[in-house]
């Protein structure tokens, strides 16, 4: 059985591959560690069938408490660790830049820190990893051509990606000074289940359901590189199992599209599932609102290497996973309104944090 530990497990990706590496590794067992914030929610987990769940493990807890860290690594003979946990929303990077940096460049520091130490001591150095997961927000901005490759030169514009690009640069530090066998991705937007309701998909996929206005930053024709979540999941799988360390591995979807398209695909598919009778109605939802400060005009990735060296690509179609997603939501609308309520952080404050120590 092999022993993984996941950081940031309760958020939307760590979800989706927690449950994919689970279902898919019969012989893994997972430790997710979470602070639980706003946007990770632990009932992610709740209907995992009987043989998986009983290879999970949670953990409340934030990963700059060292205590907590070395309690983990003194009991746990880890072969690997996947660290997802960041704050990720840009909007609340430019409000609040100091979460950013505490979680996403000394959290990391910590971790890596901790993890040194339990890899000089494992017996099993050749196999360990420590799989770094970012963005491609830290190269900055294309124009309408070109695309990120891994030598793309860092240039981040918003305090979130500049904090991710650091917390990059400890990654690839630890590599160079100290030998410790990381790997990073970056990779593009992500979209599917379990995303919390402020990232693009979500937040339009929910005003529309409640009739509220969609609202569409400057003109709209911000152009993203979609990634569904389960494509992203094996990518990362492929990088673990088979990723060089000190290698970066950029992952995006190949699926460019102008936000404005994405508002406007949406809002066709929920007026098709609800059964709208006066084409465009929610359409007429959307809200040009002024431009966010430091608003990259376009992402795009080249994800030539991941594939040629690993031989990842994705499976799923952009108009397919979408309408999945959508369906998804629809699905599970319970889970939206409890996030949106704040009705689970309640239960997790009764739950967990009154018996953290």
């Amino acid at each position: 059985m092999k022993t993984y530990l996941v950081t940031g497990g309760a958020g939307f990706i760590g979800t989706n591959f927690i449950r994919h590496a689970l279902t898919l590794n019969s012989d893994w067992r997972i430790i997710n560690l979470d602070v639980l914030t706003y946007a990770g929610n632990p009932a992610n987990f709740e209907d995992l069938p009987p043989d998986v769940a009983k290879r999970y493990v949670f953990i409340p807890g934030d990963i700059q408490d060292k205590h907590l860290l070395d309690g983990v690594f003194s009991k746990e003979d880890l072969d690997g660790v996947i660290h997802f946990a960041a704050e990720s929303h840009v909007d609340r990077s430019i409000l609040g830049p100091e979460a950013f940096v505490q979680t996403n460049v000394v959290g990391t520091f910590t971790l890596l820190q901790r993890c040194l130490e339990h890899w000089k001591s494992s017996n099993n150095k050749e196999d360990f990893r420590f799989l770094h997961v970012s963005t491609d927000e830290v190269y900055g901005s294309l124009g309408s051509d070109g695309y990120f490759t891994e030598n793309t030169p860092y240039d981040p514009s918003s305090p979130y990606s500049a904090s991710k690009a650091s917390a990059d640069h400890f990654v690839k530090a630890y590599h160079r000074t100290f030998g410790l066998p990381a790997v990073i991705t970056n990779c593009s937007n992500n979209y599917g289940p379990y995303q919390f309701p402020e990232k693009l998909i979500p937040l339009i996929i929910s005003n529309i359901l409640a009739h509220k206005p969609l609202p569409i930053y400057g003109d709209g024709k911000n152009v993203r590189d979609w990634l569904y979540v389960i494509d992203h999941c094996e990518a990362l799988l492929a990088v673990l199992n088979k990723g060089k360390p000190g290698e970066t591995y950029n992952i995006g979807g190949g699926a460019e599209r102008e936000n404005i398209q994405i508002v406007h695909t949406l809002c066709d598919i929920l007026d098709n599932r609800l059964g709208s009778t006066d084409n465009g109605t929610s359409r007429e939802l959307i809200t040009y609102i002024s431009d966010r400060p430091g608003h990259d005009r376009r992402y795009a990735i080249d994800a030539g290497k991941i594939k040629q060296e690993l031989g990842w690509s994705p499976r799923y179609r952009f108009e397919e996973a979408l309408e999945d997603t959508v369906d998804w939501y629809l699905q599970n609308t319970s889970w939206v309104d409890s996030v949106q309520s704040g009705e689970y952080l309640k239960w997790i404050e009764k739950n967990y944090h009154d018996r953290q120590s």
